[in-house]
């Protein structure tokens, strides 16, 4: 977390501060924003690995004072304008596109402004699977069921015991209880006091119109801001049957024991 503070910049109102972040993901606030800032994103990862990076920005819900500039030598491309309201929108481009230059707007009472976001890197192929442009909603196929097995931050078996549908952010809430647990990367998934039984919550959008519906399935996905998103979602069934003609034919891309 960067916390830098237009105030100590107030008599110097055109002044621009460099800000450098070595984490791969994290967040900014900027306090009272004046002049601009400059976000240089150094991971610590080899340069050459750079241009197979994909950096996502999601702004903080009451983000206000300054817009969010995609820059590259010199030349500024607007990515978050001062007063957006667009909840839950994550804003992504490739690291080599350019860097991150945020500049204050005019403002009457800059004490009641405070502009942030959180942030990640991530490679490029699994950013594509995160924002898939063409079709979102689509069924995934065999392979891609079985690889995401291999690759997902979270493999789950569960059911749907619920669906919230958020209009205004335009995402489903799908509230599952967890029959087995095969991997985790956060702690998403957790046991409840009450029952005993593990459950969680994975994010889609509202467009795929999950519902809820009797029977297991095979939950897969990545965590993207602090949120499990949902990947590939077979009927466990189905799961089972391509899980086996895959080990048959000595196909399948890593072991995880159906059963």
């Amino acid at each position: 977390l960067s916390s830098p503070s237009g105030l100590t910049h107030e008599s110097h109102k055109k002044d621009v501060e460099q800000v450098y972040l070595r984490c791969s993901e994290g967040s900014i606030e900027w306090m009272y924003p004046t002049g601009a800032l400059i976000v240089n994103l150094r991971p610590n990862t080899s340069p050459a690995s750079y241009k197979h990076l994909t950096v996502c920005i999601k702004p903080f819900k009451d983000s206000a004072g300054a817009n969010i500039y995609l820059e590259k030598t010199g030349e500024l491309k607007l990515l978050v304008r001062d007063g957006d309201r667009s909840p839950s929108k994550v804003y992504c481009f490739g690291y080599d596109q350019g860097g991150l230059f945020i500049e204050a707007t005019p403002q009457q009472d800059i004490s009641r402004k405070i502009t942030g976001f959180q942030y990640e890197l991530m490679s490029k192929g699994i950013a594509s699977d995160l924002h898939t442009i063409s079709a979102p909603c689509r069924p995934c196929s065999d392979t891609e069921v079985l690889l995401a097995v291999c690759t997902s931050d979270f493999v789950i078996r569960g059911s749907i015991q619920d669906v919230t549908n958020e209009a205004e952010e335009q995402e489903s809430i799908i509230h599952v209880g967890v029959n087995k647990l095969y991997r985790q990367k956060s702690k998403v998934f957790q046991l409840t006091g009450e029952s005993g039984n593990w459950r969680g919550q994975i994010k889609t959008l509202l467009e795929c119109g999950v519902k809820p519906g009797d029977g297991d399935f095979l939950f897969t996905g990545r965590m993207h801001f602090g949120e499990a998103r949902l990947g590939c979602a077979p009927r466990f069934k189905d799961f089972q049957r391509m899980y086996k003609e895959a080990k048959d034919k000595g196909l399948n891309p890593c072991e995880i024991g159906p059963d």
